[in-house]
């Protein structure tokens, strides 16, 4: 194995999921500002996520759409015009 290739700055972060409020303590080299206190009464860096295996419909089986600024009703104005 190649030596070097791997960041060596490790440590342990928060990934917050922004659209059910999940959260999952694992190990990261995300640069982020904010900080948050986890269950072990510890202060923690900060990560969030718009989407995480909680939310995605794939892992959870359910289809649903996360719509931001109308972006699903855009789509179908614009290939509404060529039917």
């Amino acid at each position: 194995m190649k030596q070097g290739l791997h960041p060596e700055s490790y440590r342990f972060v928060v990934f917050k999921d922004m659209s059910n409020g999940t959260s999952f303590l694992s190990r990261s080299t995300a640069a982020t500002k904010e900080t948050i206190q986890w269950e072990d009464g510890k202060e923690y860096p900060l990560v969030k996520l718009e989407i995480s295996n909680t939310s995605h419909p794939f892992y959870t089986g359910k289809n649903v759409l996360v719509d931001t600024a109308g972006r699903i009703d855009k789509f179908k104005k614009r290939y509404e015009k060529k039917k």
